[in-house]
């Protein structure tokens, strides 16, 4: 053991004691800065409104609230240099690459190789090369996959972590991105009919409601000699006249033991979510008059109109 290896070890007198992990520090910070990765818990929580950011050590809370208040406190000295960093090693990199044109090299140390790189990450994708192994390794008990990229490390790591809402108030931790998504909703603002009190998500919603109570409503009367049947949307019209008076019902429901028909082809597919929920509804065709529905006109595919003015 050289004397430098002996001075290492001795000084490195902070061990940690989780199984199968051999890092050990100098100091108790350190350490402490390390097990948060084995135990997930960051205690220095930032206290800034609406920032719910957590870190392990005082110090990266201290250089993260320098986001909140804009202060740059190391700043530039070189002549006519009036940049400002929020860390020593920003300014160090700064001033490195803007004023000395130095590039710092990482070099490969497998034998034989000796390629340089200008970026810690670069080297230890192309180490992968050497071990057959991707370089970011995750440290949650009993996962032990690994990643070509940090960033895509940081995504896995919430797989473990899950999503905590930051909706003041809310513990609610979702088990992935998903799941938040649909949780958010919870804390959607919803409007108010001032006049029925039902609630909807957005004002769109609210004002297609409001022609409910409007004393000028819009009804569409069917045209058919003899019916007095009237409604609200053209489309439940249309439905009525082919179902009711031309007995059309050629949309069917191929689902086992039901076989129920229908006369609008939109009609089955709403009806299709009564067997699959998660069943997404394909996209409504663009709208046509209320006259040319009613006619029985149908224009032609404008693609294929298309295609015969090419031949």
């Amino acid at each position: 053991m050289t004397m430098r290896e002996t001075k290492v070890k001795q000084s490195a007198t902070f061990i940690c004691s989780f199984p199968d992990c051999k890092a050990s520090y100098n100091k108790t910070w350190k350490l402490e800065a390390h097990l948060c990765k084995h135990t997930g818990e960051r205690p220095f929580k930032c206290e800034y409104n609406g920032c719910s950011k957590s870190f392990c050590t005082k110090y990266h809370l201290a250089r993260h609230a320098l986001t909140h208040t804009g202060d740059r406190p190391y700043r530039c000295t070189e002549d006519g240099c009036d940049e400002g960093f929020t860390t020593n090693s920003n300014l160090k990199k700064h001033v490195s690459r803007i004023h000395r044109q130095e590039t710092k090299q990482y070099i490969c140390a497998f034998e034989g190789c000796g390629k340089a790189f200008k970026k810690n990450n670069q080297l230890k994708s192309h180490e992968c090369t050497h071990t057959q192994l991707l370089p970011f390794l995750c440290l949650h008990e009993g996962c032990g996959r690994r990643f070509s990229q940090l960033g895509k490390l940081k995504r896995h790591e919430k797989v473990h972590k899950g999503y905590s809402c930051a909706e003041e108030g809310c513990s609610f931790v979702a088990k992935n991105w998903t799941e938040m998504t649909n949780h958010k909703k919870v804390h959607i603002v919803r409007v108010q009919c001032d006049q029925c009190q039902k609630t909807f998500r957005d004002s769109w919603f609210l004002k297609q409601h409001q022609r409910v109570h409007s004393e000028k409503r819009v009804v569409f009367h069917c045209p058919r000699d003899g019916c007095s049947r009237s409604y609200t949307t053209a489309f439940n019209l249309q439905s009525h006249i082919l179902s009711f008076h031309e007995e059309q019902r050629s949309f069917i429901c191929t689902h086992p033991g039901c076989g129920k028909s229908f006369s609008m082809k939109q009609s089955l597919l709403r009806h299709g979510v009564v067997h699959d929920p998660e069943k997404k509804q394909m996209k409504a065709r663009p709208k046509r008059s209320l006259a040319s529905r009613l006619s029985g006109h149908k224009p032609k595919n404008k693609r294929q109109s298309k295609a015969h003015s090419v031949l």
